[in-house]
C-alpha cells in the first residue's frame, strides 16, 4: 500500500485541528466503520482471531482491513495477560496497515470479579479479583472504589483496554430486576458518590494517555423494569414509573457528568407512561439529544446497548433485535432513528455496508456522519493512540494481578462481607469442628476441624446462591430473574442441618432475597456479592471485622415485592432488613 501524508499525526498540532484534518482525509466507507463497536475475540496464544461461529463473531482481519472497524469490545480472556497483550499488539499492528493507520480502541465489559455472563460481565482471569459493584456499594467507601478503579485502570492499560463499559449506575429498586449485580445499590445518592469514585479511578486526574474512558450504563437509569424482567429479551421492554420517579433515576449520573464521565450508554428499555416516545432508549430522540445533550450539555460518546439494529443468534438460540417500540421499522430504518435520536455508535452491530447505503441514498447525510465521526476520533486522540498505540507485553504479567493488586482485591472482598444476623455462633472460635457447604474441605481446614456431617460440628456453614427461574435458553439464563423466594427443597434441607448444628447461612445476593425464612431456621445469615471462602472465614471467625452494610433493602416477602412501585427506592413494605444493615463481630 502507498504511503499517504498523514499530517493528523503531528502531536504539536491542536486536537480539533488533527480530527479536522483527519476527517477529511477518510472516504465514506472508512467514517463508517468508526460507527460501530461489537464483540472481537483473541486468537490462542496471543494471535490474531478467525472468529467464532457461536456469538457470530468474524476473523480480525476482517473486522479491521475489510470492514474499517476500530472499535471492538473485547470477549473472554487468556490466561496470561501478556498473551492479551500480544495480541492486542498484533491487532494495532493490523490497523496501521490500513491506508490511514487509524487505531483500535478495545473496551470491556467489568472483569475484575466473580460472575461470566457473554452479556453483561466477564470472570476476572488474569487480573485482580474484587466484590461485584454491589459488594464495592456494601463497603459505603468511596475512597476504596476510586482505588478499585485506579488498580483496574493500570491492569487495563497494561493489555490495551483503553474503555471501560462501565460503571452502572441504574438504581436496584425493583428487587426482581436481573442486572442489579452490576449497580451500586437502591440509594441514588450512594450510586452517584461511588460512581464519581469509579470514572475518577478509571480515568485518573486527568484525561489522557494513562486513562480508561468510562462508558456510564443505562442512562436515564435502568432500573424500573416491570416485574423485575430484563429488556435483553422482549418480555422486559418496559420501563414503568408509577410512582412518577423517572427524575430520581437521573441523580448519580448527574454525579458521573461531574466527575467528568466521558461516554454514555443507554439502556434496551422503553418508557411507559412518560413524556418520552414510547421507544426504546437508544431510539429516543427526547431522552438522548433533549434530556442528555440540551439538558445535561454532555458532548461525550453515546453508544447504544448491543444489538439494537439486527436479529443475532446467541449461544444457540435466535434472539430478535432489541428494536423495542420500534420492531416494525426496517434493520436501516432503525439504524436511521438511532443516529437522528443523537447516538454516535451502533454497539454489537457491524454492518458498515447498511450505513454507507443509507448516506448514498440520501436518507443520512454525510455531515450528520462527521459529527459522531469526530466525536469518536477525538476520544482516540486524547486517549494517546495515535501517538503509542501498542503496549510492553513483556511487562503485562508483572502489572495485572500483581500481589498488590490482589491484596488490594481480597481486602475489599472481606469489607463487603456483611453480617445480617447472629444469634451467637459469630465469630467462629479457633479450632471448632466444621460441617461446610459450598467450600474446599481444605480451606475450611485453616480454620478449623473440617467433620462430614452436621451432627459431628461445631458450627455448619453452608454457601448458597440467591435464587431465580430457570428460563428457555442458555443466554437467558445468564440473568438472575423471577421469583426471589427459595425453592422448597433449599429451605428444607437449611432446617435440616440447623437442627443438627448451629448454622451459619451465607448467601451470594446477586438480587435481594426472600431470606425470612432461613434467617428463622439458621443461627447467623450473611451476604456476600463476591467473596472467596477465605475472605468470607476471615470475617465469620473475626480475624477480620465484619464491616459490609446492605445496599439495598431486603424485603419481608414476594408479595411485598409485587405491591412496591419499580421505580420508587426503599419501596417494600416492612423490609426485613433495611439499607445499610450489617452487624459487627
Amino acid at each position: 500500500m502507498t504511503d499517504i501524508e498523514k499530517p493528523w499525526l503531528d502531536a504539536a498540532l491542536p486536537t480539533e485541528e488533527r480530527v479536522r484534518l483527519l476527517l477529511d482525509a477518510m472516504t465514506l466507507e472508512e467514517k463508517a466503520g468508526l460507527f460501530f463497536h461489537t464483540m472481537i475475540m483473541m486468537g490462542e496464544g496471543g494471535e490474531l482471531s478467525e472468529g467464532s461461529t457461536e456469538f457470530g463473531i468474524p476473523s480480525n482481519r476482517h473486522h479491521v482491513a475489510d470492514l474499517h472497524m476500530n472499535h471492538f469490545n473485547l470477549l473472554g480472556a487468556a490466561p496470561k495477560a501478556s498473551e492479551m497483550a500480544a495480541w492486542y499488539n498484533r491487532l494495532q499492528e493490523l490497523a496501521a496497515s490500513t491506508r490511514l493507520g487509524i487505531p483500535v480502541t478495545i473496551s470491556t465489559d467489568p472483569r475484575h470479579s466473580f460472575s461470566e455472563n457473554p452479556g453483561a460481565s466477564i470472570l476476572s482471569g488474569p487480573f485482580s479479583q474484587w466484590p461485584e459493584p454491589l459488594g464495592l456499594a456494601a463497603t459505603h467507601d468511596a475512597d476504596l472504589v476510586e482505588r478499585f478503579g485506579e488498580i483496574a485502570r493500570q491492569e487495563y492499560t497494561a493489555v490495551g483496554i483503553r474503555v471501560a463499559l462501565h460503571p452502572q449506575v441504574d438504581l436496584a429498586t425493583e428487587s426482581r430486576w436481573a442486572r442489579q449485580l452490576q449497580t451500586f445499590g437502591e440509594d441514588a445518592d450512594l450510586a452517584g458518590s461511588l460512581g464519581a469514585a469509579y470514572v475518577r479511578g478509571f480515568q485518573g486526574e486527568s484525561f489522557g494517555a494513562g486513562s480508561v474512558s468510562t462508558m456510564t450504563k443505562h442512562f436515564p437509569g435502568g432500573g424500573p423494569q416491570k416485574d423485575g424482567e430484563d429488556p435483553h429479551f422482549d418480555y422486559g421492554r418496559e420501563q414503568v414509573y408509577p410512582g412518577d420517579n423517572f427524575e430520581h433515576h437521573l441523580k448519580p449520573f448527574e454525579a458521573v457528568f461531574a466527575a467528568g464521565g466521558r461516554q454514555i450508554m443507554p439502556y434496551y428499555g422503553m418508557p411507559v407512561g412518560t413524556e418520552y416516545e414510547e421507544v426504546g432508549f437508544g431510539f429516543n430522540k427526547g431522552v438522548l439529544t433533549g434530556l442528555l445533550r440540551e439538558r445535561f450539555g454532555f458532548d461525550g460518546i453515546v453508544c447504544t446497548d448491543w444489538g439494537l439494529i439486527t436479529d443475532q443468534p446467541i449461544m444457540g438460540t435466535d434472539f430478535s433485535a432489541r428494536a423495542w417500540g420500534v420492531e416494525h421499522l426496517t434493520p436501516a430504518e432503525r439504524m436511521t432513528k438511532i443516529l437522528d435520536a443523537g447516538a454516535d455508535q451502533f454497539g454489537g452491530e457491524q454492518e458498515p455496508e447498511m450505513l454507507i447505503e443509507l448516506v448514498r441514498s440520501g436518507v443520512v447525510s454525510e455531515e450528520r456522519l462527521d459529527v459522531s465521526a469526530a466525536r469518536l476520533l477525538r476520544e482516540k486522540f486524547e486517549l494517546g493512540l495515535f501517538e503509542n498505540p501498542y503496549v510492553d507485553a513483556s511487562a503485562a504479567d508483572a502489572v495485572v494481578g500483581s500481589a498488590e493488586f490482589r491484596a488490594a482485591g481480597d481486602a475489599a472482598q472481606r469489607k463487603s462481607v456483611t453480617v445480617l444476623s447472629n444469634g451467637g455462633s459469630l465469630p467462629i472460635a479457633t479450632g471448632a469442628r466444621l460441617y461446610v457447604e459450598g467450600i474446599a474441605d481444605e480451606i475450611a481446614a485453616q480454620y478449623g476441624t473440617v467433620v462430614a456431617t452436621p451432627a459431628e460440628a461445631d458450627v455448619a456453614i453452608l454457601r448458597l446462591q440467591a435464587p431465580y427461574e430457570q428460563r428457555a435458553s442458555m443466554f437467558e439464563n445468564f440473568f438472575h430473574a423471577g421469583s426471589l423466594d427459595f425453592p422448597e427443597d433449599v429451605l428444607a434441607h437449611v432446617a435440616e442441618v440447623a437442627a443438627a448444628a448451629p448454622t451459619v447461612v451465607d448467601v451470594f445476593l446477586d438480587r435481594p432475597a426472600i431470606l425470612a425464612p432461613i434467617v428463622e431456621s439458621a443461627d447467623a445469615v450473611v451476604a456476600n456479592w463476591g467473596s472467596s471462602a477465605e475472605a468470607l472465614l476471615d470475617v465469620l471467625t473475626g480475624a477480620h471485622p465484619a464491616q459490609g452494610r446492605l445496599p439495598f433493602d431486603v424485603p419481608r416477602s414476594m408479595a411485598a415485592v409485587e405491591a412496591s412501585r419499580p421505580d420508587v427506592q426503599f419501596d417494600t413494605e416492612d423490609p426485613l432488613f433495611r439499607f445499610g444493615h450489617g452487624l459487627s463481630l
